[in-house]
C-alpha cells in the first residue's frame, strides 16, 4: 500500500490526503476546480495539530493520469456516487483497496456492487475542517477517523492502514463493525447538519443558543440510537451528551451540508437523511422527529 489516489479533493480529501502526503507517501490528488491552484502554489493546511505546506502537489484532472493506484480514498460528497465507475475504475488494479470516508449510508453497498466489497472498507472522520479557498484548507477541531472492512472484521490488510494513517499524525481507531460506527457518526450528523439547514443557514453555535435548541438535537440524537438499536447497535445515552458537550466548543462551525444548501450546491439527503430512515421504517422503529426533519428539508430543498 504505497500509492493512493484522493477522489474528491475537497476539505476532507485534501486534510487527510494531505497528511499522508506530508508524511512521504505517493499522494495522487483527483482536482477539478483547484487544479490550476494547487499545481502552481501547491496545498496549505492551517490546522490545529501543526500548519504544513506542500509546495509541490501531484494532481490531475483525470483517473487516467493517474493510473492504477494501491488504495483508493472517495472524500467527495454522496451526491456525486453516480460517477463511482467512471472515476474509480481507471485506478484499480487487482489488489486496490477503496476506502470511503463519506458521510451517511449506502456508500460502501454502492463500492461492493461495483468493484467488490472485498475491496472495500469505509472510515468516519469526527473532525471540523472546512475549504476557505482553492489550496486552503482550515482543520479546527477532531481528526480522529474510525476505519473499518466493509465485511465485519479485522484483517491485516486494515491494520496497516491504521499504521500508515497513524505515522501520518492522524488518529485512526479499527471498527471491528464498521456499520456501527456510521450510526455513531449518523448520531450528530443527522440533527446538527439538519438542523442548521432548516434554521436558515445557523453554525452549530448559533443552533445550541437557540432557545430550546440543545433540546431540539438531543431529541433527534435519541431517535437515531433507538434507530440503531433495533439494527443491533447499542449506543448509550452518555455518547448523545458527549456528542453535545463537544460541540459547544466549535463555537461558530458551520457543517457541511449547511454550507452546500447555502451555497446550492447538491445536498447529502439521501445518504444522511433518507436512507438512515428507510432502515428505521424496515426495523418498525418510529422516528417521527427524523421524518420531519427529512421532510423539511427536501421541502426547502424544492424551494431553493
Amino acid at each position: 500500500m504505497k500509492s493512493f489516489a484522493i477522489v474528491g479533493a475537497g476539505a476532507v480529501g485534501s486534510y487527510y490526503g494531505g497528511r499522508l502526503a506530508a508524511a512521504g507517501h505517493d499522494v495522487r490528488f483527483l482536482l477539478r476546480s483547484d487544479y490550476d491552484v494547487v499545481k502552481e502554489a501547491g496545498l496549505t493546511v492551517e490546522s490545529i495539530d501543526g500548519d504544513f505546506h506542500l509546495p509541490k502537489v501531484t494532481c490531475a484532472r483525470t483517473p487516467a493520469e493517474i493510473g492504477p493506484v494501491d488504495v483508493v480514498i472517495v472524500a467527495w460528497k454522496a451526491t456525486s456516487n453516480h460517477r463511482f465507475e467512471e472515476v474509480i475504475r481507471p485506478l484499480l488494479h487487482d489488489d486496490t483497496a477503496i476506502i470511503t470516508l463519506q458521510n451517511g449510508l449506502g456508500n460502501t453497498e454502492a463500492l461492493g456492487e461495483l468493484f467488490g466489497i472485498e475491496r472495500v472498507l469505509g472510515a468516519m472522520c469526527f473532525v471540523c475542517i472546512n475549504r476557505i479557498r482553492a489550496g486552503l484548507i482550515r482543520h479546527t477541531g477532531g481528526g480522529m477517523i474510525a476505519m473499518g472492512e466493509a465485511v465485519p472484521g479485522v484483517t491485516d490488510r486494515l491494520r496497516g492502514l491504521a499504521a500508515i494513517f497513524e505515522e501520518a499524525r492522524i488518529v485512526c481507531e479499527i471498527a471491528v463493525n464498521f456499520a456501527e460506527t456510521q450510526w455513531r457518526k449518523l448520531v450528530w450528523n443527522i440533527p446538527f447538519n439538519g438542523l442548521c439547514i432548516t434554521e436558515g443557514g445557523i453554525d452549530t453555535g448559533q443552533l445550541l443558543a437557540q432557545p430550546g435548541g440543545e433540546d431540539r438535537v438531543r431529541e433527534l440524537m435519541l431517535e437515531v440510537t433507538k434507530a440503531a438499536a433495533a439494527l443491533g447497535f447499542e449506543i448509550k445515552k452518555e455518547f448523545v451528551e458527549y456528542q453535545i458537550e463537544r460541540t459547544y466548543p466549535m463555537k461558530d462551525y458551520r457543517p457541511s451540508s449547511m454550507i452546500d444548501f447555502v451555497k446550492g450546491y447538491p445536498v447529502e439527503v439521501e445518504a444522511i437523511w433518507g436512507e438512515p430512515l428507510r432502515r428505521a421504517k424496515a426495523a418498525g422503529v418510529s422516528t417521527p422527529g427524523m421524518e420531519e426533519l427529512d421532510a423539511r428539508i427536501r421541502g426547502m430543498l424544492e424551494q431553493r
